[in-house]
């Protein structure tokens, strides 16, 4: 079967991946010039399955409003909501309900765990180096934050992770350079989570499955979808969201004219882009950019102390901030901002991001050779991402992750590989149906 996957983020590599292992002719069209050059840029690195949950849960609206308007809050609103967010928010409210969130979380938790085995075995038998790592620590300052974390722990148990809580003198065995001096309570400790940089395994990825034949074309924008005849005609032109110097890009582009070219089906990974895409064909997938931040810093090095930075990922509980070890870099991830654009840089958040890193890590960076980075993680009200077939004939769903896009990729390329060869896919599809809405 011919085969076009819109969009060449974490998802689109990995679906490209998954389709053509089964054997189909595969095309990857992309509007930026190059892959994973947005929500798959610089997220936090964490392949951590019992981190992998809905944002829609029953303590969430309450934990939001007392947020919004506090210095370090880990949720925040730029700006006065919009029809289309306020739409967003009232399904978010009513997918809060106990039952809808234990349904979803179970079913995402179940994703990301096969998601993890299918990266690291993708990873080993392709060679593939992403900085990856293993372990990961949840940071708990205060009793307070252990009873709420306890209240999740037999649900993890439950399918089967492997973790222990472990008090303070513990958390600073597993990682020898945290801060004496701040106030730690205990951890949980996830010593078979993973994590990784998104972005390498993407574009090694990426090469490898040019050599097997997949065709990508780079800075072509998508502008319709036309099934008809038991096909779907993608018609694209060339974009001006250059992933190289404008002249270049020019120069490409001048060669390059419209297009359309019809495939048997086609496969929706543009994230952010696809209820743009998709809604001329009367399929309404509710997706918000909700914005994270990060900042990517060189960690300092010493003869007498070659190592002040963390040995593995970290997560603190009370700012849902993520620090990650990279190769010889520290990164700092977190925030959810409502509203605004993936252009503005606020400070708040990236003030919060260094505090945490200064709480932990005092001095263990080079501040003054940050890489900031802001991106849209596209995400549905309820929390599990859309994945089948939409309910047009030839266009298939597979996006909408939010926070967790590179630690269900794997996972859900391989779902949407089953569904699209009929088989059975092992997991129960309907938390992720598309049609859904």
């Amino acid at each position: 079967m011919k085969v076009a996957v819109i969009g060449a983020g974490i998802v689109g590599v990995t679906s490209a991946h998954a389709l053509r292992a089964d054997g189909h002719e595969v095309t990857v069209l992309e509007r930026r010039g190059s892959v994973a050059t947005e929500s798959s840029f610089a997220n936090a690195g964490f392949l951590a399955p019992g981190y992998v949950t809905p944002w829609a849960a029953p303590h969430m609206p309450r934990k939001v409003l007392s947020q919004l308007f506090a210095r370090d809050a880990a949720v925040r609103l730029a700006g006065v909501p919009g029809p289309a967010l306020l739409g967003w928010l009232r399904r978010w409210l009513r997918a809060c309900a106990p039952a809808t969130y234990a349904r979803n979380r179970d079913a995402m938790l179940r994703l990301a765990q096969d998601s993890l085995a299918r990266t690291r075995s993708l990873a080993a038998d392709l060679h593939i180096d992403y900085e990856q790592g293993r372990g990961a620590l949840v940071l708990l300052r205060d009793e307070r934050e252990v009873a709420q974390v306890r209240a999740g722990l037999a649900l993890l148990a439950d399918a089967g992770l492997t973790f222990r809580v472990v008090d303070a003198a513990q958390c600073r065995t597993i990682e020898p350079a945290l801060e004496e001096a701040t106030a730690l309570q205990a951890g949980v400790h996830h010593p078979d989570a993973g994590l990784g940089n998104c972005r390498q395994f993407a574009h090694q990825l990426k090469s490898l499955l040019q050599a097997d034949g997949v065709t990508f074309h780079l800075q072509r924008d998508v502008a319709r979808l036309e099934p008809q005849d038991g096909g779907v005609t993608v018609h694209h032109a060339p974009s001006d969201l250059h992933g190289d110097s404008a002249l270049e890009g020019a120069a490409r582009n001048a060669a390059e004219p419209p297009r359309s070219d019809r495939f048997d089906a086609v496969v929706c990974c543009a994230a952010i882009g696809a209820p743009a895409l998709l809604s001329p064909l009367r399929v309404r997938l509710p997706l918000q950019p909700v914005y994270g931040y990060s900042v990517t810093l060189p960690l300092r090095q010493f003869e007498a102390y070659p190592d002040m930075g963390p040995r593995a990922a970290l997560m603190d509980e009370r700012y849902k901030v993520a620090i990650t070890r990279l190769g010889d870099r520290v990164r700092i991830a977190g925030s959810a901002e409502l509203g605004g654009s993936a252009t503005e840089l606020r400070d708040a958040p990236l003030a919060t991001l260094y505090r945490v890193l200064e709480d932990w890590f005092p001095g263990a960076a080079r501040p003054g050779q940050a890489q900031t980075w802001k991106g849209a993680r596209p995400m549905l009200p309820d929390g599990p991402p859309a994945i089948g077939p939409s309910g047009v004939p030839g266009v298939w769903l597979n996006t909408g992750h939010g926070s967790s896009g590179w630690a269900l990729a794997c996972g859900s390329a391989r779902l949407l590989a089953h569904l699209m060869a009929g088989r059975d896919p092992g997991v129960d599809p309907a938390a992720f149906s598309p049609r859904r809405w």
